[in-house]
């Protein structure tokens, strides 16, 4: 965390210095500005250079066409931004007008100018609002996401949408967006633009909270497997801490286990590669029984689905499925009729994702606790910007119980009491179900509210937006309205503000702050309190031995020894997230790797880089020495079996001697070679780039789905006190050398055994063997 540094004072300066002048601009002066900057960009000059100018403007033209003139304190942070820094920025502080400054200065270069929010609602709400003052300076602006999110875009709205000047999406469409631009099959199907400079709202919520979930995307149907029943009967029979281990939200099999797995299984090794498939569906059925609790994880629809439950906001993930065969696992715990496993094509991290940006900034309300894993992972420093007025919101010192009764009873009492006079109260708790039993406990008071769940952002904002207002009471899950600021209605100040009430202990420090963040925006009156017991959801990793002793049973405990507990308690998951996202970065490196390579190699032949021919005969003769070193006793048939098989559907003996196999097989591929390069004359390198790019794509396929099974397998050989991420590294080199073999195999199988026909306007049609 950095105090503003002298480099953003100099700019801060020279901005003000420049405002002075834009003033006296007419509309039309103030426009020409753009085409000024754009070719002094051209001409040599650089952002920071134009900078003062550039802000300068921006700020004008906010205040003609929105009627809102940024503060110091947003010029400030706007600088910041622009600088690549990771800003902190209070509540209310106008964070969205801020982002315009750098947004508009980057939008000059022509170069790809991104900014990605919480939701779709954000990003189209900012796109439309913010959008009128690019549009004004003559800049295109448009958001990446509609409202209807069952409403798919193709790829030529997709390429509308990034040559825009400036987009606004959300991080999970930029992500899978990124992804289907990796699996196109022309380069006329591309859609977006090279990563240049991003904004990330709500910054420490995506490259923290969510960083580690992966984005996967999903393609052809694994061959259903008939393990689910059988691993899952296995995983009832099993006995705690004698067969298998549950430790800080992990589990595996401990010795004993291991063994009695063999017996039940009637096999030697469960460690051995032939037997990875029984491995990997023990270790999810393990998981399903023991770490995956129904209506915190997941819940069962009426229709017999399982849908994901999102713990941090409380939404339902409808459409979404658990990787890796972990989706099925849950429906054969539940006796659910078993969907379909799918393999995974693609995937990326947030982390790998935004760290493809040569310049990320970021904002948040919350950022500063997370300054040293930021700066570890993304190397990126956090600066705080002061709030424009002092902050005079009342945070009361939380109340800690010992009972969940006790706590949500102190909670109801407290809000009857200043709903009385008429003050506005926000109750916020972590999970949905403590959403629901607020409300029925509300409804027992006959006091009217209103319950956010996260499950419509564009509905829920506009009652958040309402929570200010006299006598309102609201419920909300965490993340429910975040982003849409609360006014205070008419004669609230005098009551004291906006009545944070925070329910539980949540898993961060920023989590609890960005909630009460909600009251005392911008120098105004306000108070917040928690409400915490060992019943809290961060309160599990105590164990139901010591909370079944202090709850169920009743024996004494003082409040001290509550609290320090419970800090402890938020403490140790914070800690525990921590190396968890640590883990997931080191982990998802040797996929990141692989990808870089892969999708350079892919670019390149979509961009027409025809392989040179002696390379290719090169790949045919190795092919031939693996098949020849891998087959050491082969008669006449094996070699014709061979040939049909990969060279040619028509065996044409050559003159030469059968029995030096090795010498006969590579010249009966170059052979092979040379017809197809004359069947099909000056479109042959064409031809062959299509080949290899099929090669490409479905050996990536095969390697993507193996990494994403391997990660969650692997973690079942924890008892055999081995590096885990040694091993899953030298796995994933091995299946990488594994990989390049069989595409060199299947691109040189393509191009031999390719059929050809020709379509419209010559377009070429390949029937790949």
């Amino acid at each position: 965390m950095r105090k503003m540094d002298k480099k953003i004072n100099f700019l801060f300066d020279k901005v003000k210095e420049e405002i002075k002048f834009v003033k006296n601009l007419s509309d039309f002066e103030l426009r020409n500005k753009t085409i000024e900057f754009k070719k002094r960009l051209k001409a040599g000059e650089t952002t920071e250079d134009i900078l003062p100018e550039a802000f300068a403007v921006c700020c004008e033209a906010d205040y003609r066409v929105l009627g809102m003139f940024p503060f110091d304190v947003q010029i400030l942070g706007g600088i910041a931004l622009h600088l690549c820094y990771l800003c902190e920025m209070n509540t209310g502080e106008g964070k969205t007008l801020t982002a315009t400054l750098p947004l508009y200065l980057n939008g000059l270069t022509g170069e790809s100018t991104i900014l990605v929010t919480a939701n779709e609602y954000l990003a189209i709400r900012d796109a439309k609002e913010m959008g009128q003052v690019y549009k004004f300076l003559g800049l295109s602006v448009t958001a990446g996401v509609t409202r209807d999110t069952n409403e798919h875009l193709d790829n030529n709205q997709k390429k509308e949408i990034y040559a825009a000047d400036i987009v606004y999406t959300t991080h999970g469409a930029l992500g899978f967006d990124y992804l289907l631009n990796n699996l196109v099959h022309s380069k006329e199907d591309r859609f977006m633009r090279d990563f240049n400079f991003i904004i990330i709202d709500e910054a420490d919520s995506v490259l923290l909270d969510s960083a580690s979930m992966p984005l996967v995307i999903s393609g052809s149907p694994r061959v259903q497997s008939n393990l689910y029943g059988l691993t899952d009967f296995f995983v009832t029979t099993l006995i705690e801490d004698e067969h298998y281990i549950i430790e800080d939200k992990k589990v595996w099999l401990t010795k004993a286990g291991i063994e009695y797995a063999k017996r039940y299984f009637r096999i030697d090794n469960l460690y051995s590669k032939e037997n990875f498939d029984i491995l990997r569906h023990v270790v999810l059925a393990l998981r399903a029984h023991y770490l995956m609790d129904k209506d915190v994880d997941y819940v069962v629809t009426d229709k017999g689905e399982i849908v994901l439950l999102d713990k941090s906001t409380g939404r339902k993930m409808n459409g979404m499925k658990l990787r890796g065969g972990s989706h099925q696992a849950i429906e054969e715990k539940e006796h659910l009729k078993i969907s379909q496993e799918q393999r995974s094509v693609a995937s990326i991290t947030y982390q790998n994702l935004f760290n493809l940006f040569p310049k990320m900034a970021g904002m948040s309300g919350t950022i500063a606790d997370g300054k040293d894993e930021l700066l570890e992972v993304y190397h990126k420093r956090v600066i705080v910007i002061p709030p424009r007025k002092p902050m005079i919101r009342k945070d009361v010192p939380d109340k800690y119980f010992k009972t969940s009764e006790e706590q949500f009873d102190a909670v109801i009492k407290e809000t009857v009491k200043r709903h009385k006079t008429g003050q506005p109260v926000l109750l916020i708790a972590s999970l949905i179900s403590d959403t629901e039993m607020l409300s029925k406990l509300l409804v027992q008071e006959n006091i009217e509210h209103s319950v956010l769940n996260a499950n419509n952002a564009f509905w829920e904002a506009e009652i958040i937006k309402e929570a200010g207002q006299k006598n309102v009471v609201t419920v909300a899950t965490s993340m429910a309205g975040r982003g849409t600021d609360i006014h205070l209605g008419p004669g609230v100040k005098e009551l004291g503000g906006l009545c944070v009430l925070g329910i539980g202990r949540m898993s961060n420090t920023r989590d609890e702050r960005q909630a009460r963040g909600r009251a005392g925006r911008q120098g105004e009156p306000g108070v917040s309190i928690f409400y915490t017991s060992l019943e809290d959801d961060v309160c599990t990793i105590l164990g139901e031995d010591f909370l079944e002793k202090y709850i169920d049973k009743g024996k004494y405990i003082s409040k001290r020894k509550i609290k320090h507990l419970i800090n402890k308690c938020q403490k140790i998951k914070d800690e525990s997230s921590a190396f968890q996202r640590k883990n997931s970065v080191n982990y998802d490196s040797v996929m990141q790797r692989q990808r870089t390579i892969m999708y350079k190699t892919r670019n390149d032949l979509l961009d027409g880089k025809n392989l040179n021919e002696k390379n290719l005969l090169m790949i045919c003769e190795d092919n031939v020495k693996n098949y020849i070193s891998s087959n050491k006793k082969l008669d006449s048939f094996e070699i014709h079996r061979y040939i049909l098989d990969n060279l040619s559907y028509r065996l044409q003996e050559l003159d030469m001697d059968v029995k030096n196999k090795k010498d006969y097989l590579i010249k009966y591929s170059k052979f092979a070679f040379m017809n197809k390069k004359q069947l099909l004359g000056d479109r042959f390198p064409e031809y062959c780039r299509l080949c290899t790019l099929k090669a490409l794509d479905d050996g990536w396929i095969e390697e993507v789905d193996y990494l994403q099974q391997l990660q969650a397998a692997i973690s079942g050989r924890s008892t055999a006190q081995r590096n885990l991420l040694y091993e899953y590294q030298r796995e994933a080199r091995l299946s990488f050398r594994d990989m390049e073999k069989s595409i060199k195999k299947a691109m040189i199988r393509n191009i031999l055994l390719g059929e050809v026909s020709f379509g419209k306007d010559n377009e070429m049609i390949i029937l790949y063997p």
